[in-house]
């Protein structure tokens, strides 16, 4: 079996990829101030690395008006046109691997969260759009995924949840064991651990990185409420954790992020979590939801990346298309950079 290396997100980057918002679906009267937060963040990001950004067919020239006002270093972005409907490439954009020392990505198959949302099936095409990714050798999975149901450590062991991989809208019911195999051959994984669901309201059904991630191969920051509707939820996630352990036995280090508390203007509960955070190579891009717990999420992230600066983005207008800035990310790997760490 070749040998594939799935970066952990805190490896360096060579690019983080993202896509212009323009859904006014998702995003009802919310577009000025989501882009607002798009240019800090791409400003942000353009001091290390390189920013893909996807935009619509005849909007680079207004997109690049709107980033030369925020001041962004231009000669660090690159942007590519393509017809996508949502800004969700965690989702339906590539997962990048290094397969036998080549750059590669697998290409999931989305289907709009369980044919949930017919106006963004047309995503699981933007990828054959762009001719950037060419050079990269690409594996089509052959079945349904979406890159924020997965969470890696770099070292082997994957987290993601039954509610969603095991739902009968992704493949019918595909066993686990038949994902698990599938899991080692695209992505090099020894060990799969299985969290039970995700986050109330949560429309992709229980995507992990809205309650777990890997800040370090042996640590989890994983989240949690002492009350509320999600508490049984995170209480059963939490049990699941406790029991685990890597792909050589041994346990891991948990630390709990407090949940926000945030209902849409109808009054539901939104599915808001600071575990939507995005390791970059200098910065942690840590989603703010107006709460009082947005403080003591950064603090918590601060320690977990001292050497890293720590931007709140503020979420309170994404969080309305159910998601929030690691959705709205992709990183790809420094792949110069895998190749030594793996050699």
């Amino acid at each position: 079996m070749k040998k594939v290396v799935f970066s952990p997100e805190w490896a360096r980057h060579s690019a983080t990829w993202l896509a212009w918002p323009h859904d006014a679906e998702s995003f009802p009267d919310r577009i000025p101030a989501i882009e607002r937060e798009y240019v800090r963040m791409i400003g942000a990001l353009a001091k290390s690395e390189t920013v893909k950004l996807i935009v619509r067919r005849l909007q680079k020239k207004e997109v690049v008006e709107k980033l030369a006002t925020g001041k962004v270093r231009m000669t660090n972005v690159e942007l590519y046109e393509a017809d996508y409907a949502d800004v969700w490439i965690r989702d339906w954009g590539p997962t990048f691997v290094n397969a036998a020392s080549q750059q590669a990505f697998v290409k999931w198959t989305y289907n709009a969260y369980g044919n949930q949302f017919p106006e963004l099936l047309k995503d699981d095409n933007v990828i054959d759009q762009l001719p950037a990714l060419e050079k990269f050798a690409r594996t089509d999975a052959g079945f349904v995924m979406e890159g924020g149901a997965i969470e890696g450590n770099g070292a082997g062991t994957l987290l993601t949840t039954e509610e969603c991989l095991l739902n009968i809208n992704r493949n019918a019911g595909m066993p686990r064991e038949h994902l698990e195999g599938r899991f080692a051959e695209l992505l090099g994984t020894q060990k799969v651990i299985w969290l039970k669901r995700g986050i109330l309201n949560d429309h992709t059904n229980g995507h992990v990185d809205e309650i777990a991630r890997f800040v370090a191969p042996d640590t989890i920051l994983y989240a949690w409420t002492e009350y509320g509707e999600n508490h049984d939820i995170m209480r059963e996630n939490r049990e699941v954790l406790e029991q685990a352990t890597d792909s050589n036995g041994r346990p891991f280090k948990l630390i709990p992020l407090p949940l926000p508390k945030l209902k849409y203007d109808w009054g539901e509960q939104a599915p808001a979590s600071y575990c939507n955070f995005y390791i970059a190579n200098t910065i942690v891009f840590v989603p703010e939801f107006g709460h009082e717990n947005d403080e003591v999420a950064k603090a918590i992230l601060r320690a977990a990346f001292p050497e890293r600066t720590i931007l709140g983005i503020d979420s309170t207008d994404l969080i309305y298309g159910g998601g929030s800035v690691h959705c709205i990310t992709q990183q790809e790997p420094d792949f110069s950079a895998v190749a030594r760490a793996s050699a």
